[in-house]
């Protein structure tokens, strides 16, 4: 399915350097904010009072919200758990309050504003239950790191595999470069938003590393700027049908998913937008810069030209 067929090859490569001097520079600027101003981390990392409130009725999370925030407790958590019944309510540790008084005073305010609400459970979550989930992400981030580069390593080659993984993980830190600029919440659904967009990013790369494959096979006589210029400009239809059909359904997640949904969503969009561009751009460039030949891919015999105007050529998505 294609949107438009583009006839001549847009000259990608060409402006590769300008396109990385963009990636790094934004780069830069997130890592420098990451360490001048640091991730705001949710309670799940820096431990606080966890409580599940029950009501006759659905609960209405805003009135739950704004009854807390009257109390002057902020970074406040408030989600449905179960049921439109149960609330879950997640606080940060606050000083010279204990766990207890924290809940109970709450609770108190919970019930001026609907008598119903009930305490089902209380707990306190320790700074050191944090660091295990602050941890535990890190190895998950690293897992899917790892794995990325062998898969690509083994289904195209190691320059692909390096390319890929560069442009996805300058994806992630400009995703953290944002939170921490912004000093926007990073929670559990964050860090699970960021692992999908690095396995969103390098779904699009093997696209075109695929395309890039089945060029060299076909075009024998294009050199391997023309190669890659080539695959960008043939997948720029699915690119963009792929892209925004995901961005409208996180779009809609981001603008009615309610505050439970926010960040994650935000981070997604962050994700798909910066992934287009190092996905397409960014990796291709890298592997041109790092000597990908035709030598590297193919291994047999290899096919006559074919024209190169024509949409079929190439991978298949």
């Amino acid at each position: 399915m294609e949107f438009f067929k583009i006839h001549r090859d847009i000259p990608f490569m060409r402006h590769a350097r300008l396109f990385n001097l963009v990636s790094f520079v934004t780069f830069v600027a997130a890592v420098f904010f990451l360490f001048s101003r640091g991730l705001h981390l949710s309670v799940e990392f820096t431990g606080g009072t966890l409580m599940e409130v029950s009501y006759s009725q659905p609960a209405d999370l805003n009135v739950v919200r704004s009854a807390i925030d009257k109390l002057g407790i902020k970074d406040v958590q408030v989600q449905n758990f179960g049921t439109a019944q149960d609330v879950l309510i997640r606080m940060p540790v606050q000083k010279g309050t204990t766990s207890g008084q924290q809940s109970e005073a709450v609770m108190g305010a919970l019930k001026a504003a609907d008598a119903s609400a009930t305490m089902r459970r209380t707990e306190f979550v320790g700074p050191q239950v944090g660091d295990e989930l602050a941890a535990d992400g890190l190895k998950a981030l690293a897992f899917v790191v790892v794995g990325i580069m062998l898969y690509l390593a083994i289904r195209f080659e190691w320059k692909f595999a390096v390319a890929a993984i560069i442009a996805n993980l300058h994806d992630v830190i400009i995703i953290l470069g944002f939170f921490a600029f912004f000093q926007w919440e990073f929670s559990l659904p964050v860090l699970a938003a960021v692992l999908a967009v690095l396995g969103y990013s390098v779904n699009e790369s093997v696209v075109i590393f695929d395309r890039i494959r089945e060029n060299f096979r076909r075009y024998r006589k294009m050199n391997t700027e023309e190669i890659i210029n080539n695959a960008i400009t043939s997948t720029i239809s699915r690119t963009i049908i792929t892209h925004a059909s995901t961005q409208m359904m996180v779009l809609s997640m981001l603008l009615f998913g309610g505050a439970t949904l926010h960040y994650f969503a935000l981070a997604l969009t962050i994700g798909i937008l910066f992934g287009i561009y190092s996905s397409v751009f960014v990796a291709a460039s890298i592997a041109m810069w790092l000597g990908i030949q035709r030598e590297d891919l193919i291994k047999g015999p290899v096919k006559k030209d074919t024209d190169p105007s024509d949409p079929n050529a190439g991978a298949t998505v």
